[in-house]
């Protein structure tokens, strides 16, 4: 009888895993869905939308913006353990100051390991006063696992764009999002981070059938081992 309920449990909690992660596809097919949508719409300026949505700055993820202002190459800090073609770098992270006097962090693009020093002299920002387009990025928060910057003094290099950290080295308030610069692929420093892509539905749909079997061969299995003890009792 206790064989008979474990086997029961354990099919059971298969079955569950198998739609918890189907759940979880049809969550990553919505997001990118809005993903796609949100960065298909005609760009706006970034002042504007963020006095459009207050608070809920998770509504601008992926959207397309411009942003008027001049770089502060001083203020840069670059971004650790970026890959682009096989090859490890930094994303250059600089702050563009608009003509309030507060600023936006901009991701400027990759540059390989050997320009590790700020400013990144060999891939300086244009001078004066400039108009970028981008995408929209939320701050980027510390993972239970992995890398831990200081929490306090000035960071030069940093393993994530966490606004409310790095605001703590600048002097002009920054705005609770950052840009990533969408560049013309000219191949010149920085390199242009590559647009995001909304067509990866993730491995949930394939953890999905792999829990369904498994419940299914625990199930058949069982069966096959009850039949085969009855036919042996008799």
């Amino acid at each position: 009888m206790i064989s008979h309920l474990v086997v029961l449990l354990v099919v059971i909690l298969f079955v569950r895993l198998g739609f918890w992660q189907l759940d979880r596809f049809e969550e990553r097919r919505l997001e990118n869905t809005v993903g796609q949508a949100r960065f298909a719409e005609e760009p706006v300026d970034i002042v504007v939308l963020l006095d459009s949505v207050g608070a809920d700055v998770e509504r601008l993820e992926y959207r397309r913006v411009v942003a008027t202002g001049v770089f502060y190459p001083e203020d840069e800090l670059l971004v650790r353990s970026q890959v682009y073609r096989g090859t490890a770098g930094f994303h250059v992270i600089t702050p563009l100051v608009g003509e309030s006097g507060g600023a936006i962090l901009v991701n400027r693009g990759w540059v390989s390991l050997g320009l590790d020093q700020v400013p990144a002299i060999e891939a300086p920002p244009p001078p004066g006063k400039v108009t970028v387009e981008g995408w929209v990025h939320l701050s980027q928060e510390r993972p239970p696992l992995g890398p831990v910057d200081p929490e306090e003094g000035r960071l030069t290099t940093t393993s994530r764009v966490d606004i409310t950290r790095i605001q703590q080295q600048m002097e002009m308030p920054l705005a609770p999002v950052y840009l990533v610069l969408i560049g013309e692929g000219s191949g010149e420093r920085p390199i242009s981070v590559r647009p995001p892509v909304f067509d990866d539905d993730g491995p949930h749909l394939a953890y999905a059938i792999q829990w369904f079997g498994f419940a299914l061969i625990g199930l058949v299995g069982y069966l096959f081992l009850v039949r085969k003890q009855r036919g042996r009792s008799t």
